[in-house]
């Protein structure tokens, strides 16, 4: 490039070329240079996020006397353009950097007063009529932009994992409800334990869904508390008091969330807890998934020498070397996604203590993290749904004759035959291979309109026991008992 092609810009470290059409300036450059660390940029949530802050600030200092009209109205302008999805390609700083996430709001900055340099007919690098730090920096630091621009982040990307999670909730439970009828045996540290209906199993997942969306929104409500204002340290050194009691008002507005200002603002700028209530909640939800995808990858296993109790949707072929093999690779990519945000929670948990004194210099890599977390649940939500859920057909009769064959049954039984007298039928059954139902008709322990009351699927798989059956056979124990004594005393 010849020198027309670049412009000079200076900070504290000296002067640099900047490249004349570029919206960025000297500290992004710089920063670039610095931090080529993950060769990934700033997410765009968070470019959107600083910008509806940069446009509060403008409206308040506006509001508040300190920037002209004309300035204010170009800043607010760029700002929109940014919401819009405008000049993203020109915040050049890695998402992990050094500063506490200054070269983020630099980079933020200089690309706002650059483009409402442009917008007012001026050139770009005109800082003497908008200056990045003099005006749309105003009243501001980095220490209260970047942790209020990182909440309205993941604020909006935690609104697309809820509406995930509520379509998570209703497949589970159409499959309730689909296969409410569909007797199995459940198990207990992969052992026969006792009956369950398939669609109790799904039911259950549902629920614990929907428990984790209720403790995702809980731990949300923290990150509504912003400590906007509060600029260096919490003390709202260089803000106006008009300006400071307008900004978060006018941001609020803006990105149409329920932002309050928080009730100590240097509390708020020392310390980033509630990012670990969120990062915990989205680990817990990433477990209870991950825990239900290998439950259906067990129920799937096989499909002729595991459980194969369910068919799982084929994706794709399973194997580059074994022909007709097909992987449950929609629970496995599940399965990975929740080892990842828990790693990434431990990442988010140790930067978040490792704040000192009257600032977190961290933010950074906990949004890194934790936007990574987010997004990888949700977008592995829909391919669970889409791919996987939806489509679980179950083989029924498979179902039943495993279930005829443990002798898991037997349990339903105690609470009439007594414990003493099922397992030794369980004893016998494992012993012979003959069933429970066989065993309990040849001892004559119940008859085969009890047994089948007994063993329905709704009886075996609720609570209550029929304590009138429970007399009637205790009566027939009882003379049958007598019978035998008075036949022995004859003999």
């Amino acid at each position: 490039m010849s020198d027309s092609e670049f412009r000079l810009e200076s900070d504290s470290v000296g002067t640099k070329a900047i490249p004349a059409d570029a919206y960025y300036g000297v500290h992004s450059l710089r920063a670039k240079e610095n931090f080529s660390i993950t060769g990934i940029g700033m997410h765009k949530q968070l470019i959107r996020a600083i910008a509806y802050v940069k446009k509060a600030c403008a409206i308040a200092n506006c509001k508040a006397g300190l920037l002209q009209t004309d300035k204010a109205a170009a800043i607010g302008k760029a700002c929109d353009e940014i919401v819009s999805g405008k000049l993203h390609d020109s915040f050049i700083v890695d998402a992990i950097q050094g500063g506490a996430g200054t070269s983020m709001n630099m980079n933020a900055n200089e690309v706002i007063a650059n483009r409402a340099l442009e917008i007012m007919g001026l050139p770009k690098g005109d800082y003497a009529s908008i200056s990045p730090n003099d005006e749309v920096n105003m009243g501001q630091s980095t220490n209260d932009v970047i942790p209020t621009a990182g909440k309205i982040a993941s604020l909006y990307l935690l609104n697309d994992l809820e509406e995930q999670l509520e379509k998570l909730y209703d497949s589970f439970f159409k499959k309730a409800v689909e296969y409410d009828g569909v007797l199995k045996m459940g198990r207990t540290q992969l052992e026969d334990a006792v009956p369950i209906r398939l669609g109790q199993e799904f039911r259950a997942y549902s629920t614990a869904v929907k428990r984790t969306s209720t403790r995702l929104k809980e731990a949300k409500r923290e990150l509504l508390k912003v400590n906007l204002g509060g600029t260096a340290i919490g003390t709202g050194i260089n803000a106006d008091t008009n300006y400071e009691l307008l900004v978060v008002n006018e941001l609020a507005a803006l990105t149409g969330l329920d932002l309050v200002k928080a009730s100590d603002l240097i509390d708020s700028t020392q310390n980033l807890d509630e990012f670990v209530a969120v990062s915990g909640s989205i680990k817990a939800c990433a477990v209870a998934l991950s825990k239900i995808a290998n439950d259906l990858r067990l129920m799937a296993s096989g499909p002729l020498t595991g459980l194969g109790e369910i068919n799982l949707p084929a994706k794709q072929n399973g194997s580059s070397i074994m022909p007709g093999k097909i992987n449950p690779v929609i629970p496995e990519v599940i399965n990975q996604i929740a080892f990842n945000i828990i790693g990434n929670d431990q990442t988010i948990t140790a930067a978040c203590e490792a704040g000192q004194l009257e600032l977190n210099a961290f933010e950074p890599v906990i949004f890194f993290n934790l936007f990574q977390s987010i997004e990888t649940l949700t977008h592995g939500i829909d391919t669970f749904i889409v791919n996987c859920i939806d489509g679980i057909t179950v083989n029924k009769e498979h179902c039943e004759k495993l279930m005829d064959s443990s002798i898991g049954t037997v349990t339903a039984l105690a609470p009439y035959i007594g414990y003493n007298q099922s397992a030794e039928i369980a004893k016998e059954s494992l012993r012979t291979g003959a069933s429970v139902k066989k065993l309990v008709l040849e001892r004559g322990l119940l008859t085969e309109d009890e047994l089948k009351k007994l063993m329905d699927p709704v009886q075996m798989t609720a609570p209550g026991v029929d304590a009138v059956l429970v007399a009637k056979i205790k009566e027939r124990k009882r003379k049958k008992k007598q019978e035998e004594e008075a036949k022995a005393k004859k003999q």
